[in-house]
């Protein structure tokens, strides 16, 4: 089998990629180890920068989603009790869009079939080869035997335990990263939203986010020790913690339900460099991973994409690599911004022991000086809303 760009991983980072190479006229096929189902069973974040509303429209993909994601204008940080919304619109005279990541990849799977693009589930044994040089290919089993599909490119799409970033570690990648000494249990209700924008809460007992789905559909989630596990943890004991942990009004308008999924996610900082090697370009999960804090993780996703697709387009219509031969530096210098600005909202909304009464001060006066300063909100504003590509 034969194609311009084989894509390893069907999320939405490698359907974004391809759909944008479909609609280019640029010949692709997406393969990934599990099937449609499973993959549109991860539950996930759901705060769309404004580059990422972008990108979905530039698929042609975002006509459901602007029907029924839910614009907000801001979001509220609460420390201590005491809450101070960060206008978002006011700020920067933009927004961003809450509208869930499986959302996201339903629709894009859905254009993917209308557009009669090629995914294969349920590969076995995915592996990239010779991508140090100009003739890579792909080889993967399914039903007992064995399949190469060769291709220009590869573009490792595949998150972060995927085989894409495992086969280059012999290859000069250099990796960093960051393991918090906690996790986030995460609750999805059929319930109403506590608020109608996201409040992220600072407690000494520790680190809550109040979030949504939709008008009727609730995420919310509160730092856990990582030896916690989700099942150790009944309805009523999370919606009491998370009571303790969120403003005296909004604990007293929450309205609870039975859970309708509850997880625990641990969290960390991972940065992968270089992007590419050879002919193949690691996008996504399978390049870097931030603590959910900033809302970064999705859309520094799309950002990846965007850079990756200009260099293939470059290189069909001008038979150019100056934008893949530079992928990996337009990408990682966006990716470090954000991987700066979810470290600062993690350092500053949880609690570390280890930091001591020190590490607490220091929360506090942060605090301070972001609400009493325009130019503090400012920046955090930019960065919740999305640097440019």
């Amino acid at each position: 089998m034969r194609t311009q760009v084989v894509i390893v991983g069907s999320g939405p980072s490698g359907l974004l990629l391809g759909q944008l190479l479909t609609n280019a006229g640029i010949d692709n096929i997406i393969i990934d180890r599990v099937d449609r189902d499973y993959i549109l069973g991860r539950i996930r974040a759901g705060v769309l920068e404004v580059g990422m509303v972008g990108m979905m429209d530039k698929a042609k993909a975002g006509e459901r989603m602007h029907k029924e994601g839910l614009i907000h204008e801001g979001f509220s940080l609460s420390f201590d009790g005491v809450q101070h919304r960060i206008d978002l619109q006011g700020l920067t005279g933009t927004s961003v869009m809450v509208y869930g990541q499986t959302e996201v990849t339903r629709d894009l799977m859905d254009k993917r079939i209308e557009t009669g693009g090629l995914t294969i589930y349920n590969a076995g044994n995915v592996t990239p080869h010779d991508f140090d040089t100009d003739h890579p290919y792909v080889t993967y089993e399914k039903d007992g035997v064995t399949h190469r599909i060769d291709a220009d490119f590869i573009a490792g799409c595949d998150g972060f335990h995927g085989t894409c970033r495992a086969s280059v570690q012999d290859k000069g990648v250099k990796n960093f990263e960051k393991v918090y000494p906690f996790g986030w249990l995460g609750v999805l209700a059929d319930v109403p939203p506590v608020d109608h924008e996201l409040i992220y809460a600072h407690h000494e007992r520790g680190f809550a986010l109040c979030s949504q789905r939709s008008l009727v559909r609730s995420r919310y989630y509160v730092q856990v020790p990582l030896t916690d596990k989700a099942e150790e943890w009944s309805d009523d004991a999370f919606w009491d913690e998370l009571r303790r942990r969120i403003p005296a009004d909004k604990a007293e308008a929450l309205k609870t339900g039975p859970s309708i999924e509850k997880s625990i996610a641990p969290l960390r900082s991972f940065v992968a460099e270089p992007l590419r090697f050879g002919r193949m370009f690691l996008a996504g999960d399978a390049g870097h991973i931030v603590p959910p804090t900033g809302a970064k993780g999705l859309n520094l996703a799309a950002s990846d994409i965007h850079y990756l697709f200009s260099g293939l387009q470059e290189f069909y219509g001008e038979k150019r690599m100056a934008a893949l031969n530079d992928y990996s530096r337009r990408a990682l210098s966006r990716i470090w911004k954000a991987e700066r600005f979810s470290w600062s909202m993690t350092m500053l909304m949880h609690t570390f022991e280890a930091e001591g009464e020190f590490g607490v001060r220091m929360q506090q006066s942060e605090f301070a000086y972001l609400t009493g300063s325009k130019a503090a909100q400012l920046s955090m504003a930019e960065n919740y809303v999305g640097l440019p590509y």
